[in-house]
């Protein structure tokens, strides 16, 4: 949903400081790698249960990967190689962030409820997976109604109190499977309709030296 409708706007937004960035030295290469370092730590301090701490950590990886794309248009170094790491980078770090909620679970004797986080986990990337097939296909498949970054606004609403934490879990998971859903359905039904009829070129007429064929020449009569 975010990165369908406001995306135009918040690209207008961050792209002055994407240059500001270029500036002073940054890469977009290691503002990836370093929102990775940053989604580690916030995966540690929700497993350990500094959960305040954690709210401030999950904000400077989602400033991390807000910035990456447009320090990769001002600095004119946007490529497929910075676009496939981001997107394997993004991929581990969900799969941290919701490690530390597992381990956060157990170690609060929570028991069964270990599998929640899984249950996020297999769904967001299920998200991912349907995209990046779509796309390898030819189809478009963005949008949805919980997109990483809605994900990790949400993951931050439950950080906020001990006592909603597990509530907000369950509605992550709710609406994460809807949008996985969702995006099935929608691919289905555009790979289901008919493909347009490829137009042929009209043949031209080439003789074996492959030069055109012409009429018979008319000779000037005398």
């Amino acid at each position: 949903m975010f990165d369908g409708k406001f995306r135009k706007s918040v690209d207008a937004t961050t792209a002055p400081v994407g240059r500001w960035l270029v500036r002073v030295g940054f890469s977009a290469d290691w503002l990836t790698a370093s929102g990775l370092v940053f989604a580690c730590a916030t995966a540690w301090a929700i497993a350990v249960g500094h959960h305040h701490l954690a709210v401030v950590l999950l904000i400077a990886t989602g400033a991390h990967d807000l910035f990456d794309g447009p320090v990769a248009k001002a600095s004119n170094r946007a490529s497929q190689r910075g676009s496939y790491f981001d997107s394997v980078v993004d991929r581990i770090s969900d799969a941290v962030l919701l490690g530390g909620c597992a381990y956060y679970l157990t170690a609060q004797h929570r028991g069964q409820l270990v599998l929640l986080p899984i249950g996020i986990m297999t769904a967001t990337f299920m998200i991912s997976y349907q995209r990046s097939k779509a796309e390898s296909l030819g189809l478009a498949a963005k949008g949805g109604l919980m997109e990483r970054a809605e994900r990790m606004v949400l993951l931050g609403v439950a950080l906020l109190a001990t006592q909603i934490f597990v509530p907000v879990l369950w509605l992550l998971l709710v609406l994460t499977i809807m949008t996985a859903v969702g995006r099935f359905w929608r691919v289905w039904q555009i790979a289901a309709r008919p493909e347009p009829p490829v137009r042929q070129r009209p043949r031209r007429n080439y003789q074996h030296t492959g030069r055109l064929r012409r009429g018979p020449r008319r000779t000037a009569r005398h």
